[in-house]
Protein backbone atom coordinates (compact mmCIF):
# COMPACT_ATOMS: atom_id res chain seq x y z
CA UNK A 1 0.00 0.00 0.00
CA UNK A 2 0.72 3.58 -0.75
CA UNK A 3 1.07 6.03 2.26
CA UNK A 4 2.03 9.55 1.58
CA UNK A 5 1.46 12.55 4.32
CA UNK A 6 -0.78 14.68 1.77
CA UNK A 7 -3.14 14.06 -1.11
CA UNK A 8 -3.07 16.78 -2.66
CA UNK A 9 -1.19 14.86 -5.91
CA UNK A 10 -3.11 12.90 -8.18
CA UNK A 11 -3.83 8.95 -8.15
CA UNK A 12 -1.10 7.32 -10.57
CA UNK A 13 -1.27 7.67 -13.82
CA UNK A 14 -3.06 5.57 -16.32
CA UNK A 15 -5.57 3.86 -13.47
CA UNK A 16 -8.90 5.40 -12.43
CA UNK A 17 -8.45 4.56 -9.04
CA UNK A 18 -4.81 3.12 -6.91
CA UNK A 19 -4.95 0.97 -4.47
CA UNK A 20 -3.33 2.52 -1.21
CA UNK A 21 -3.32 4.17 1.97
CA UNK A 22 -3.57 8.09 2.27
CA UNK A 23 -3.72 10.43 5.10
CA UNK A 24 -5.97 13.73 4.63
CA UNK A 25 -5.22 16.34 7.13
CA UNK A 26 -8.05 18.28 5.85
CA UNK A 27 -11.62 18.13 3.92
CA UNK A 28 -9.75 19.72 0.61
CA UNK A 29 -6.98 17.10 0.61
CA UNK A 30 -9.98 14.41 0.76
CA UNK A 31 -11.92 16.24 -2.17
CA UNK A 32 -8.21 16.23 -4.01
CA UNK A 33 -8.16 12.47 -3.19
CA UNK A 34 -11.59 11.96 -4.98
CA UNK A 35 -11.10 14.44 -7.82
CA UNK A 36 -7.45 12.56 -8.87
CA UNK A 37 -9.72 9.49 -8.44
CA UNK A 38 -12.18 10.52 -10.41
CA UNK A 39 -10.17 11.97 -12.87
CA UNK A 40 -8.74 8.87 -14.33
CA UNK A 41 -12.96 6.89 -14.44
CA UNK A 42 -13.82 5.64 -17.53
CA UNK A 43 -17.56 4.04 -16.72
CA UNK A 44 -18.70 0.74 -15.81
CA UNK A 45 -16.84 1.65 -11.48
CA UNK A 46 -18.54 0.55 -9.05
CA UNK A 47 -17.34 2.40 -5.58
CA UNK A 48 -18.59 1.33 -2.45
CA UNK A 49 -17.49 4.12 0.61
CA UNK A 50 -17.53 3.09 4.05
CA UNK A 51 -16.97 5.01 6.94
CA UNK A 52 -18.46 6.39 10.13
CA UNK A 53 -21.40 9.58 9.90
CA UNK A 54 -19.46 12.60 9.10
CA UNK A 55 -15.99 11.24 8.66
CA UNK A 56 -16.13 11.98 4.79
CA UNK A 57 -17.65 10.19 2.73
CA UNK A 58 -19.56 13.24 0.69
CA UNK A 59 -16.35 15.49 0.77
CA UNK A 60 -14.55 12.43 -1.07
CA UNK A 61 -17.92 11.91 -3.46
CA UNK A 62 -18.11 15.54 -4.29
CA UNK A 63 -14.40 15.74 -5.31
CA UNK A 64 -14.95 12.39 -7.67
CA UNK A 65 -17.75 14.20 -9.45
CA UNK A 66 -15.32 17.27 -9.78
CA UNK A 67 -12.83 14.83 -11.52
CA UNK A 68 -15.45 13.87 -13.91
CA UNK A 69 -16.55 17.55 -14.73
CA UNK A 70 -19.71 17.36 -12.46
CA UNK A 71 -20.11 20.80 -10.52
CA UNK A 72 -18.94 19.86 -7.00
CA UNK A 73 -21.33 22.32 -5.29
CA UNK A 74 -24.60 20.43 -6.98
CA UNK A 75 -23.14 16.71 -4.80
CA UNK A 76 -25.36 16.80 -0.89
CA UNK A 77 -25.48 13.66 0.74
CA UNK A 78 -28.67 11.27 -1.03
CA UNK A 79 -29.54 10.17 2.59
CA UNK A 80 -33.27 11.29 2.48
CA UNK A 81 -33.57 10.88 -1.71
CA UNK A 82 -31.67 7.25 -1.61
CA UNK A 83 -30.10 8.30 -5.43
CA UNK A 84 -28.78 11.21 -6.52
CA UNK A 85 -28.07 11.30 -10.36
CA UNK A 86 -25.85 13.61 -11.68
CA UNK A 87 -25.79 13.52 -15.95
CA UNK A 88 -23.77 17.10 -16.26
CA UNK A 89 -20.10 15.45 -16.38
CA UNK A 90 -18.38 13.41 -19.26
CA UNK A 91 -19.87 10.34 -17.12
CA UNK A 92 -23.17 9.95 -15.44
CA UNK A 93 -22.59 9.69 -11.44
CA UNK A 94 -25.03 7.79 -9.36
CA UNK A 95 -24.50 8.37 -5.75
CA UNK A 96 -26.23 6.11 -3.70
CA UNK A 97 -27.19 6.47 0.17
CA UNK A 98 -28.49 2.64 1.44
CA UNK A 99 -28.16 4.11 5.51
CA UNK A 100 -32.23 4.19 6.26
CA UNK A 101 -33.12 1.36 4.04
CA UNK A 102 -33.32 -2.14 5.90
CA UNK A 103 -30.70 -4.90 5.21
CA UNK A 104 -30.66 -7.51 2.60
CA UNK A 105 -31.00 -7.53 -1.17
CA UNK A 106 -34.28 -5.49 -0.75
CA UNK A 107 -31.59 -2.35 -0.45
CA UNK A 108 -30.50 -2.85 -4.02
CA UNK A 109 -34.05 -3.30 -5.39
CA UNK A 110 -34.98 -0.08 -3.81
CA UNK A 111 -33.04 1.61 -5.69
CA UNK A 112 -32.81 0.04 -8.86
CA UNK A 113 -29.50 -0.65 -8.84
CA UNK A 114 -29.71 -3.47 -11.50
CA UNK A 115 -31.08 -0.71 -13.68
CA UNK A 116 -28.15 1.32 -13.07
CA UNK A 117 -25.59 -1.10 -13.06
CA UNK A 118 -26.79 -1.87 -16.74
CA UNK A 119 -25.37 1.97 -17.78
CA UNK A 120 -21.90 1.56 -18.95
CA UNK A 121 -21.28 5.13 -19.11
CA UNK A 122 -22.03 5.60 -15.44
CA UNK A 123 -19.96 5.70 -12.32
CA UNK A 124 -21.70 4.30 -9.11
CA UNK A 125 -21.20 5.27 -5.84
CA UNK A 126 -22.77 3.93 -2.94
CA UNK A 127 -22.55 4.71 0.44
CA UNK A 128 -23.67 2.63 3.52
CA UNK A 129 -23.49 -0.53 0.52
CA UNK A 130 -23.11 -3.16 3.74
CA UNK A 131 -26.94 -2.81 3.92
CA UNK A 132 -26.90 -4.60 0.89
CA UNK A 133 -25.53 -7.77 2.22
CA UNK A 134 -24.60 -10.28 -0.47
CA UNK A 135 -26.00 -9.07 -3.32
CA UNK A 136 -24.05 -9.88 -6.52
CA UNK A 137 -21.74 -6.76 -8.14
CA UNK A 138 -19.95 -6.72 -11.22
CA UNK A 139 -16.00 -6.93 -10.63
CA UNK A 140 -13.94 -5.02 -10.37
CA UNK A 141 -15.91 -3.54 -7.09
CA UNK A 142 -13.95 -0.72 -5.44
CA UNK A 143 -13.90 0.07 -1.73
CA UNK A 144 -13.19 3.54 -0.50
CA UNK A 145 -12.67 3.57 3.16
CA UNK A 146 -12.49 6.21 5.34
CA UNK A 147 -11.12 6.26 9.40
CA UNK A 148 -11.11 9.12 11.80
CA UNK A 149 -13.32 11.74 12.67
CA UNK A 150 -13.30 15.07 14.59
CA UNK A 151 -10.25 17.62 13.91
CA UNK A 152 -8.16 14.56 13.27
CA UNK A 153 -6.60 13.56 10.22
CA UNK A 154 -8.43 10.85 7.69
CA UNK A 155 -6.94 7.16 6.93
CA UNK A 156 -8.51 6.74 3.87
CA UNK A 157 -7.82 3.13 2.07
CA UNK A 158 -8.76 2.18 -1.53
CA UNK A 159 -8.68 -0.97 -2.76
CA UNK A 160 -10.35 -4.02 -5.13
CA UNK A 161 -12.95 -5.99 -3.24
Amino acid sequence: MKETTGVGERMREGRALSEGQWTSRDAVETFALGEGAGSGLAGGEIILLDGALGAGKTVFVKGLASGLGVDAGEVTSPSFTLVNRHDEGRLTLYHLDLYRLDEGASAAHAVDLDELLADERAVIVIEWAERMGNYPLPQPVWKVSIRGDGEEPRTITISVR
